[in-house]
């Protein structure tokens, strides 16, 4: 994702949910190999620079996903919602207990295009892949959409 995104995430969780942010700030400073308050010390600036960067590495994905998960579910919670109504899948306020194997294709491409419609395409594109990454089922559908449909693909600057 690109790093204004990536700093808003953490922003998001500084401001909105301490618990989130302490939590990735302490596997970081873990995977530094330095104490918490080393990196409190550093102004917010400097500090979300440094956890965005260690947040990339493959070690630190289930900081990065816990981080991801907070964030769409107590600020994107309507997106999720619409996602899983416009494919028919029952939830709760945009939890699922137990997902469909598959998705019928139109389903899927006309509740995308609603959240394209909706939602900024990078935050739609963090969510779908986050939710293609996190969930057992797999939807190659899903899957081939996200990396053939230009709107959806990471990586910007």
């Amino acid at each position: 994702m690109s790093p204004p995104l990536a700093t808003e995430i953490l922003d998001f969780a500084f401001e909105n949910d301490k618990d989130m942010y302490r939590l990735a700030l302490s596997a970081v400073a873990e995977a530094k190999r330095v104490r918490p308050v080393f990196m409190e010390r550093k102004s917010r600036a400097e500090r979300n620079k440094e956890i965005i960067a260690m947040l990339g590495m493959p070690r630190m994905e289930m900081a990065a996903a816990n981080l991801l998960r907070g964030w769409l579910l107590r600020k994107h919670k309507q997106m999720l919602i619409d996602f899983l109504d416009g494919l028919g899948v029952k939830h709760k306020e945009g939890v699922v207990d137990d997902l469909p194997k598959t998705v019928v294709d139109a389903k899927l491409k006309a509740s995308v295009e609603n959240l394209l419609t909706k939602y900024k395409p990078e935050e739609v594109s963090v969510y779908l892949n986050a939710f293609q990454s996190m969930n057992d089922a797999s939807w190659e559908n899903l899957k081939q959409m996200l990396e053939s449909d230009a709107r959806l693909q990471l990586g910007g600057a």
